[in-house]
């Protein structure tokens, strides 16, 4: 029986459960380097792995990147819903094939930072952040906050260099 006749339940099925498998296993990842940060690095001295350039250090973040919106939550959990239904509906329509596929895998990687960082928030009333590169004295942050940097990064160059205007058509 084909995907297209009696059963279409099938085809949404197939395409959604990668999407929600790596979700899952990219939240389950983020949220268990926070734990590990929270039993290893709370109230003790930042362990450093490279020194004078790299440190792991125990921050709670109450606001958003660089501090701006602390004591917010509000707004993060408005942002991440819109965020993640959005993506939800992009990926949804996402045509399939390889060509798409650095496209769908930066929106599931970006939902998946929104989601990690939410539960924080949602569970504790802030972000636990570890990830410390000393030598720039970048602001301290976690494996989400990786998710969704790289990842807009990444589309960044893909819409620039690598999808030509047809190839959006969906969205």
């Amino acid at each position: 029986m084909s995907d297209t006749g009696a059963f279409p339940g099938r085809t949404v099925f197939r395409k959604a459960f990668p999407i929600i498998l790596s979700l899952v296993l990219l939240i389950a990842l983020d949220q268990w380097t926070k734990a590990l940060a929270v039993a290893w690095l709370k109230d003790g001295e930042p362990f450093v792995l490279l020194p004078g350039i790299f440190e792991l250090r125990y921050v709670e973040n109450t606001g958003a990147a660089f501090g701006i919106l602390k004591g917010r939550s509000g707004v993060f959990f408005v942002m991440a819903t819109v965020a993640c239904i959005a993506l939800s509906y992009a990926l949804m329509r996402l045509p399939s094939g390889r060509r798409m596929l650095p496209l769908r895998a930066c929106f599931v990687c970006i939902m998946a930072g929104a989601i990690g960082n939410l539960i924080d928030r949602l569970r504790l009333g802030y972000v636990v952040d570890f990830l410390y590169f000393r030598l720039i004295d970048f602001p301290v942050f976690n494996v989400a906050d990786i998710y969704i940097t790289c990842s807009c990064v990444i589309l960044a160059f893909l819409f620039i260099f690598y999808y030509k205007d047809g190839d959006l058509r969906f969205l």
